[in-house]
């Protein structure tokens, strides 16, 4: 199990806690410690945003493989040490509060994924990490809910657990006694920030699709049936006749959605999804959203006194990003250097994209799967107007000024990023 858990060094800027009001707006460099995941032996990684926000520099420790020799050797340092290995982020899901690393490494120990939908209350689980910097540590508990929504104006489910969780824990795996990674250790409810036996962690269905969609884009698409969903209050039952208390009704259908088109109507009470029961909208949501684009989801609802089952297919949300990936050439497109696909802006596409600032510049139309170009902090949307102070409106002239660059030199891109211009700096390998 050891090699499989890693700890994950950050160094970067941060706000610091204000202490009077002269202080507030005060950024500091800060060093972090938290914990991360084995999920493929090429050495990719999963852990918790938060622990990379604001990363200058994210380096990652691995433990070292036992060649033999005891327990006691290893956790005294005597067996062979592997130096901290520097780590690139290949996306970040800050909604899910999940990120993805990359490190140049072959061989690792991956931990494997547990079918979420066998999680059972009782089960006992442990919690491995580095609280407080004590690298590998463990504990032990059970499952406390399968399914928890921690705060009723977050629309996400978690798993509860006792195994106490402390910081340095955060990104660190949460795993079955079959070896298998059951969730990811988020965060703690404590008053005197240690654990009191209320900790949670994203739910390892939840993991496994951001990590694929993490890998593969860069980014994460959100899959959808073209419905929404309400919980039931007992004022919402009474008011419409309801014969249940609780649950989740469907208050719209998307007349064009793949929900209509299955038969789902308003007002029906979905009871299950997949077979599994929908007491929830988080939980509801959750479970359409991991689901691959085209997946089946198999519906059950009750309409009035009659259950009915539906086959609803998933559909991904589309927004501006994903439309602008379908434009990309992969021939043409690729700017091999900073890992992305690019899309030049030609007058048809900025009467699209009508908040842009500046109608002009070369746009990331989508990062390269598998492919780790320079350290930036670039993302899927973002428009590159300039590159060290040149002004670029090409593809041509991207690459141009990349191939200008030397060796060990800075390179500066300006880039507009929700109407909002920044600077996203590199260096040239």
């Amino acid at each position: 199990m050891s090699p499989s858990i890693v700890q994950v060094q950050v160094t970067g800027y941060r706000s610091i806690e204000a202490k009077t009001q002269d202080e507030t707006g005060l950024i500091g460099r800060e060093r972090s410690l938290g914990s991360g995941v084995i999920v493929d032996s090429d050495g990719y990684i999963i852990t918790n945003a938060h622990v990379v926000k604001g990363a200058q520099r994210i380096r990652v420790v691995i433990s070292s493989r036992s060649s033999g020799d005891s327990q006691v050797r290893d956790s005294l340092g005597l067996s062979d040490h592997i130096p901290p290995i520097d780590a690139k982020i290949v996306g970040v899901a800050p909604t899910i509060d999940l990120a993805l690393l990359k490190i140049e490494a072959k061989g690792l120990q991956a931990l494997p994924f547990a079918d979420y939908s066998k999680l059972k209350k009782g089960q006992l689980v442990l919690a491995f990490g580095n609280p407080e910097g004590l690298e590998n540590s463990v504990t032990m508990g059970v499952v406390s809910s399968v399914a928890r929504q921690a705060d009723p104006g977050v629309p996400s489910v978690f798993i509860q657990t006792d195994a106490p969780i402390n910081p340095g824990n955060s990104g660190g795996p949460l795993v079955d006694t079959n070896g298998e990674l059951v969730g990811i250790n988020t965060f703690i409810l404590s008053e005197s920030g240690g654990s009191q036996g209320l900790g949670f962690a994203i739910p390892s269905s939840v993991v496994k699709f951001v990590y694929e969609e993490l890998r593969k884009y860069g980014r994460v698409h959100r899959s959808v049936i073209g419905a929404v969903l309400q919980d039931i209050t007992p004022d919402l039952a009474a008011g419409l006749g309801l014969t249940r208390q609780r649950g989740v009704i469907v208050c719209d259908v998307d007349p064009d959605g793949s929900a209509q088109k299955s038969g789902l109507q308003i007002q029906d009470i979905v009871l299950s999804l997949d077979e599994r029961p929908i007491g929830s909208v988080p939980l509801a949501e959750m479970i359409i959203s991991t689901r691959p684009a085209s997946a089946i989801v198999k519906a059950e609802v009750l309409r009035g006194d009659k259950k009915i089952t539906l086959e609803i297919p998933v559909t991904e949300e589309k927004n501006d990003v994903d439309q602008l990936a379908s434009l990309v050439d992969p021939e043409k497109s690729l700017i091999s250097k900073l890992g992305f696909f690019a899309v030049e802006i030609d007058d048809k596409l900025a009467q699209q994209l009508e908040e842009l600032r500046e109608p002009s510049g070369v746009i990331v139309a989508a990062m390269a799967a598998d492919l780790l170009g320079l350290d930036t902090e670039l993302q899927a949307g973002d428009v590159i107007h300039a590159l060290n102070g040149k002004h670029i409106e090409t593809i041509a002239e991207l690459r141009a000024a990349l191939r200008a660059m030397a060796p060990g030199a800075p390179g500066v891109l300006q880039i507009e990023r929700d109407s909002k211009y920044m600077y996203v700096t590199f260096e040239m390998d």
